[in-house]
């Protein structure tokens, strides 16, 4: 099998990134560690499509590690930006803590019931877990300890002193038409509902949306909190740049001070310069940037300008695209009930998540699986996983398949006897979790080897636990029948007869997934003077339909249900006997 390192950079997105910023960073700062970087903001649930500003880069850090390069990939915890707003759906959160806008994320109580210090601190900690859980190494930063203890001092008294540049640059843009109102324009030209999402990226991607400093004194790049109630509803009215005399009034509560800005450190560049700065302090070579970036005015086009400034560049890397969920709209951060890398790692292992990141490029778009559609992934993973180990994979699966199941530091965990998902699913929806049972099922799918242990079937059959009690409705478990449908079985002509009583026949023979599985789709074709090997045409797969149909009513009450020889293993031969009126 192919290594990611042999792969073609054709078709391996990845590995074409690391040749670039490897050479990049060579350019820039030859010798030294590669730096790559990505932002999160703890102002809400950290949602899955957050996740791929941090995946985009681990993966490709994580292939020039695999190629022998010291790598850093810093992730900045963006936990001084203001409190926008109060995010809807959040347990422990209502409309008090809208008195807390405008103050820094770690100055807002954490929701009721945490055991967090802090609003940041609370929605960081579940980020954290799950990057641990999927083997994504990075170098953390707070910004709020950043500002906090003066390590940005030189570069905020640099920014004030070419705040003239800085606003030159800004002015450019400032004529432009709004992103947000483009965004809005463009909805209404399409005739489609306006995405919360889509407008609150456009919010923070034009100048015209953002405050950026302007006021009656001028432009000034840095925004003070309040030493009164720690809100950033402050204007600077007067700057000395010889003394850093600075002097801003806070139009939430009246208060007014002048202090050193040399010596003061309760306040923060604003967006569009605090992240150029960001890149030339720490060197960065690459960091992506969502498709909102790519607005005229955005914060990646103007930083680009601004970095300059700093003595710095700008980092390479690419827009990524929006990801969705199966059923969902795309995602927003300060909403409540989206989605987050922690619910996804309930229901799937981290391979597989790692894997729908790494198999497609950041300008695709793609859904991750709450539904049905969980189970045809996992039949995908599987294949793919196969074919590895056949050595029949082409190169570029082979990739997305190792980038997915290793990092350079090693396997992850995984389930040591991986059945396929949607039969542990079945299982255990028949069984409602009880162990003993989906013991006994499990052992006898391959009476050749059987399953001893069901850890031998974990983390994967608790993943499959937790998505039927989490995402299939209540009307669509399974409950098996405690007595026989008398008035369905006293219906019966004799055709149907006869094919429930080869079926009951063949049960002691067939008594395996696998002969299970010949057995029911073999009823049919010997019912109409065929072998059980015939190949299936047109009318035999209506008559299978017709069947598979009686047996769910007949077992279930529907006419549908899990596959049936799972079915059959889980609700057992002599219950199965009983309920087809043996």
């Amino acid at each position: 099998m192919p290594t990611v390192a042999q792969s073609s950079t054709e078709t391996d997105w990845v590995s074409r990134f690391a040749d670039e910023v490897i050479a990049e960073s060579e350019r820039r700062a030859p010798g030294k560690p590669v730096v790559v970087a990505s932002g999160l903001s703890p102002s809400g649930p950290i949602h899955l499509g957050n996740l791929r500003e941090v995946m985009t880069p681990h993966l490709v850090a994580d292939e020039i590690r695999r190629r022998g390069y010291e790598v850093r990939h810093l992730i900045s915890w963006d936990d001084y930006d203001r409190y926008r707003k109060v995010p809807k759906g959040i347990d422990g959160v209502d409309e008090s803590w809208a008195e807390h806008i405008g103050r820094p994320l770690t100055s807002v109580p954490a929701p009721k019931g945490s055991s967090f210090p802090n609003w940041a601190e609370h929605f960081k900690a579940a980020m954290t877990e799950s990057l641990a859980e999927l083997g994504v190494g990075y170098d953390g930063i707070s910004q709020t300890a950043q500002y906090t203890s003066g390590a940005y001092r030189e570069q905020i008294l640099h920014a004030m002193r070419h705040r003239g540049d800085i606003d030159a640059i800004l002015a450019q843009y400032r004529t432009k038409k709004d992103p947000k109102a483009q965004a809005e324009a463009q909805a209404k030209k399409s005739q489609k509902p306006v995405d919360e999402a889509e407008l609150e990226a456009a919010e923070g991607s034009g100048a015209a949306a953002e405050d950026d400093g302007t006021g009656s004194a001028g432009y000034f790049p840095y925004k003070p909190y309040c030493g009164s109630c720690d809100k950033d509803l402050t204007t600077v009215t007067a700057y000395d740049d010889e003394t850093t005399e600075m002097t801003y009034t806070c139009t939430a509560c009246g208060f007014s001070e002048t202090v050193r800005l040399s010596e003061f450190n309760r306040g923060k560049l604003v967006w569009k310069v605090d992240w150029p700065m960001r890149w030339a302090y720490e060197g960065v070579v690459f960091e992506p940037s969502g498709v909102d970036h790519s607005s005229p005015g955005s914060s990646f086009q103007v930083g680009g300008q601004i970095v300059a400034i700093f003595d710095g560049k700008q980092p390479i890397g690419p827009m990524y695209a929006f990801v969705g969920i199966s059923g969902m709209a795309k995602m927003s951060s300060s909403r409540g009930g989206v989605p987050t890398p922690a619910d996804a790692l309930k229901i799937m292992e981290p391979q597989l998540l790692r894997w729908l990141y790494a198999r497609r490029r950041p300008n695709q778009s793609f859904k991750i699986a709450f539904d049905q559609e969980i189970q045809r992934l996992y039949d995908e993973w599987d294949k793919l996983e196969a074919k590895v180990a056949e050595g029949t994979v082409l190169p570029a699966d082979a990739a997305a398949y190792s980038r997915a199941a290793r990092t350079a530091a090693g396997d992850l965990p995984r389930t040591p006897r991986p059945l396929p998902y949607r039969t542990l699913a079945s299982v255990v929806d028949i069984t409602a979790g009880h162990e003993d049972q989906t013991l006994r099922i499990l052992s006898e799918l391959d009476p050749a080897n059987p399953v001893t242990d069901l850890d031998e079937v974990r983390p994967r059959l608790d993943r499959a636990e937790s998505w039927i009690q989490a995402h299939v409705p209540a009307d669509a478990r399974t409950v098996v029948r405690s007595e026989p449908d008398t008035e369905l079985l006293g219906s019966l002509d004799d055709e149907a007869r006869e094919s429930l009583r080869l079926l009951l026949e063949g049960l002691d023979t067939h008594w395996s997934l696998d002969g299970l599985t010949t057995l029911v789709y073999g009823v049919p074709k010997v019912m109409a003077g065929l072998t059980p090997d015939a190949k299936p045409t047109p009318e035999l797969k209506v008559a299978q339909r017709a069947f598979f149909a009686l047996l769910y009513r007949l077992l279930v009450s529907r006419e549908t249900g899990p596959r049936l020889p799972t079915l059959l293993l889980a609700v057992g031969a002599d219950r199965v006997r009983k309920l087809l009126g043996a």
